[in-house]
């Protein structure tokens, strides 16, 4: 559906059941986030929040909420659009099936940005603090900008088409911002906007910064998309809209005339101060840094103008279907762009970043008896350098040879796949000393952690532990153990006080867990809560994936280090009680949430949905 407007999407989506009015008047501190969060846990429609306290601007959250809105959104486009992300994936497709995408080159061609002397949203400007100030959680440091475009250009080439459109989030208030001439930016030096940051500040120019919100759903969802290298996110927006970007200039800024609104500012060189803290979406509070200064110029917006959000937290989100539908459009470009690769899972329920799940060919041994992972390493490496999955902590890859029917987002069997199979002296490859997502706690330093690669190949090795044996041995430091997966006991009991207790468990297994027993579980948590990891498989990704640094929290019974690689003769242990370096989990706050109930009794506008 080609909207002008995200006033037109509201209507459309509403007038097909796929929305509904909020008329209560409700305050942006947690409670908008709480009614967002309880809404999607019910796969609710999308909000529109007529009456936000303190602001004149009614808000809309949840429009992306579940994947068949989603689709919905981009009814009319959607498939020319995954024509044109494959034909610039791989152009050979084209000569391979002419008449599938005889549609992609002039949809790209008609996406391309208009420049236009004037839009809705040069026609208002307001003050930072008449924007709805949400809150999302109850420690973080301010009001935020969840769902911004955030559109920067190189200072030598400064036209929208050698722009970077990026969603990083923005910090409104709080902390030690000015009020209305101060706002922070988040984000990392080597992403788009920070190359385009150094280039100004190299030669001591500000960088200036354009903000837009809302306008058309394509011009958000265009600002997480990972394109392949040389297609335009504006392009992309337009193609995915059905609608040309349009944009004017003012005051050497570029406008979204689209947007309901645009902050436009500059970064000066050097200019930093705390930002956050933030509940993010592993699930975690990201803690407060010194990140980008931007001084406000102007606020535009619109007439009827509707300030969209969405709330991030331990998933699974509302950005759980952003990563849904950027799968259904670019799931068959990762492969082609590795040798060897056919599938790759970035696990929502893990946070997204702290784990993948990969399956490649194994071809470079098959003259030897028992294969060994080699060409999966290859493959492995080239993951770990590829755009947004080099943020990866945890990869697994298996050999699609072993189990052609293996789909990698069935996460059970993919992980019982292989438990089976993995040799425990071999298969555990890491990566150490290097980069982590800045958002990911669990090293000991922002930025700073390691990287651990599983390769499985071959034959079934064993057989894996379904239930506990009764007469399993009471530990000194576990006083609950639990079966979470075939082959995957938790246990729970000391808190973490540091590697002396650690070592004393390990000795204490090895003499108390009989070898038949330890071959049946190959792969043990050690948790804060055994019971509340092993409840769901989600939880079970999210404590053991979420909470450990590879490098300082994966133990072995009888481990050992030949020729610097690290093996184990036993079960592997990862450490995934919360350190004293880790951040807080997000929480919500009961008293919200009892204010959220008055919205689903009968008469109330969410009465039926939550």
């Amino acid at each position: 559906m080609g909207y002008v407007s995200m006033e037109q999407c509201v209507r459309d989506l509403e007038r097909h059941g796929h929305l509904v009015r909020i008329k209560e008047e409700v305050d942006p501190y947690l409670e908008m986030a709480a009614i967002h969060h309880r809404v999607f846990q019910h796969n609710g429609p999308a909000l529109l929040f007529e009456n936000v306290k303190g602001s004149r601007f009614p808000a809309v959250s949840n429009l992306f909420g579940n994947l068949d809105r989603s689709r919905f959104l981009f009814r009319d486009t959607l498939e020319t659009v995954k024509r044109v992300v494959e034909l610039k994936g791989d152009p050979t497709v084209l000569l391979k099936n002419p008449f599938r995408y005889v549609k992609a080159p002039l949809a790209g061609w008609s996406a391309l940005p208009k420049k236009v002397a004037r839009g809705p949203v040069t026609s208002h400007t307001c003050a930072i603090s008449d924007l709805p100030q949400i809150v999302h959680w109850p420690m973080d440091g301010g009001p935020f900008v969840t769902l911004p475009i955030v559109h920067t250009e190189d200072i030598d080439r400064p036209e929208p088409m050698g722009a970077n459109i990026g969603m990083y989030r923005i910090q409104l208030g709080g902390n030690e911002y000015e009020p209305d001439r101060e706002i922070g930016l988040h984000y990392q030096l080597h992403r788009g906007i920070g190359v385009h940051q150094t280039k100004a500040h190299e030669r001591g120019l500000p960088l200036k910064v354009s903000i837009f919100v809302g306008g058309p759903p394509s011009h958000t969802f265009s600002a997480v998309m990972p394109l392949p290298e040389g297609l335009s996110e504006l392009t992309f927006a337009g193609a995915l809209g059905g609608r040309r970007f349009r944009y004017t200039r003012r005051d050497g800024y570029t406008l979204s005339t689209d947007a309901d609104f645009v902050i436009t500012g500059y970064v000066e060189p050097g200019a930093v101060k705390p930002e956050g803290p933030f509940g993010d979406h592993l699930g975690y509070y990201s803690l407060q840094h010194p990140f980008p200064l931007m001084k406000v110029h102007t606020v535009y917006h619109r007439p009827r103008a509707i300030w969209p959000f969405t709330v991030v937290g331990r998933p699974p989100q509302e950005d759980t279907q952003f990563g849904a539908l950027i799968h259904e459009i670019t799931g068959s470009i990762i492969p082609s762009e590795i040798p060897g690769l056919h599938a790759v899972h970035a696990v929502d329920a893990s946070g997204v970043h702290p784990l993948l799940l990969a399956q490649g060919s194994e071809r470079y041994t098959p003259y030897l008896e028992k294969k060994r992972p080699q060409e999966l390493l290859t493959i492995a490496n080239a993951i770990l350098g590829y755009g947004q999955m080099s943020l990866a902590k945890y990869l697994f890859v298996v050999d699609k040879a072993d189990a052609p029917n293996l789909d990698i987002h069935h996460i059970g069997p993919y992980f019982q796949h292989v438990l089976e199979r993995i040799d425990l002296t071999r298969d555990f490859h890491f990566h150490t000393q290097t980069s982590m997502d800045t958002l990911d706690y669990s090293g000991e330093s922002i930025n700073a952690g390691s990287k651990l690669v599983v390769a499985a190949v071959g034959a079934k090795k064993r057989e894996l532990g379904t239930e506990l044996p009764s007469d399993f041995p009471a530990l000194n430091h576990w006083n609950e153990v639990k079966v979470a997966l075939p082959g995957v006991l938790v246990f729970s009991g000391t808190p973490y006080t540091g590697a002396a207790t650690t070592n004393e468990l390990l000795q204490e297994l090895n003499e108390k867990v009989n070898p038949e027993l330890q071959l049946q579980f190959p792969l043990i948590i050690w948790a804060d809560d055994a019971s509340f990891t092993a409840a769901t498989l989600n939880n079970w990704l999210w404590v053991t994936f979420t909470r450990s640094n590879p490098s300082h929290d994966i133990h072995g019974i009888g481990a050992f280090i030949e020729n610097k690689h690290w093996g184990s003769r036993g079960p592997v242990i990862i450490d995934a009680r919360m350190k004293p370096h880790h951040a807080p989990p997000v929480e919500l706050d009961p008293e919200v949430e009892k204010r959220v109930d008055r919205l689903g009794v009968a008469g109330a506008s969410l009465h039926g949905i939550i």
